[in-house]
């Protein structure tokens, strides 16, 4: 009789271990996202976020229907009246981002990363940032030069394949740089691969419009940015993983 009390005591203690372990393994999944992926916008608010060179956000920006819009009314310049570039409070090393987007008829923006929130220094958030361009490839003149239509790597490295939707459709734009290497996903298609910081690299960035911007192109950690081009453009299901 005791020995059957022992074993029975004993599988409702692995029982109870076993119990507390998965409520540990599903905890800590929630807190972390799912596989590792993080939000970068929750929907409603711009925590986490500011306009280039200021401590809070633009008023040109706005959330309509869960999705960040930039309300491009006052058409000036590209930079909108109480817009500016709108950039995370945190800096990235290897990652892979997802951003969704739709441009507007005749838009222009772009998503940009290894930006140095530097502002001092850097005007723009291009002048250290790479840009996985945002465009309507049929309503821009951008459209009609090489290396700046939407997906492309912008003014260094044009799409493999164009896989971008028509105007006013949503896009997935999937940026994942991880140790060196880069690669840009369109719509769930490989249309930019490359590698990051080598002599080609560099000799890409002096054949581009970057070669007279010192430090372009080679910083390898820096912030996720959405380019206020003037234009209309909206950006939803943010999120980012870091890579080991």
């Amino acid at each position: 009789m005791q020995y059957k009390k022992l074993i029975t005591a004993l599988f409702i203690c692995a029982l109870f271990i076993s119990f507390s372990f998965t409520k540990i393994k599903i905890f800590s999944s929630t807190s972390q996202g799912q596989n590792g992926w993080v939000s970068l916008f929750d929907g409603k608010t711009f925590n986490g976020w500011h306009s280039y060179g200021k401590t809070t956000v633009g008023k040109a920006w706005t959330i309509e229907d869960g999705a960040i819009h930039l309300n491009a009314a006052d058409k000036k310049n590209y930079q909108t009246q109480g817009g500016g570039d709108l950039v995370t409070n945190n800096a990235y090393t290897n990652f892979e981002c997802r951003v969704d987007w739709k441009i507007s008829k005749g838009g222009n923006s772009g998503i940009l990363f290894f930006v140095q929130d530097y502002p001092a220094k850097y005007n723009e958030t291009w002048n250290t940032g790479l840009e996985m361009q945002v465009l309507d490839n049929d309503g821009h003149p951008d459209g009609k030069i090489h290396k700046h239509r939407a997906g492309d790597l912008y003014d260094l490295i044009a799409c493999s394949k164009e896989t971008v939707k028509p105007v006013g459709e949503w896009n997935t734009a999937e940026i994942i740089a991880n140790h060196g290497t880069l690669q840009l996903i369109l719509n769930g298609t490989v249309v930019v691969k490359t590698t990051l910081w080598d002599n080609n690299w560099q000799d890409m960035i002096a054949h581009s419009k970057f070669k007279n911007m010192p430090g372009f192109g080679m910083f390898k950690e820096g912030h996720i940015a959405l380019q206020d081009h003037g234009n209309d453009v909206w950006f939803k299901n943010i999120q980012i993983k870091t890579l080991p």
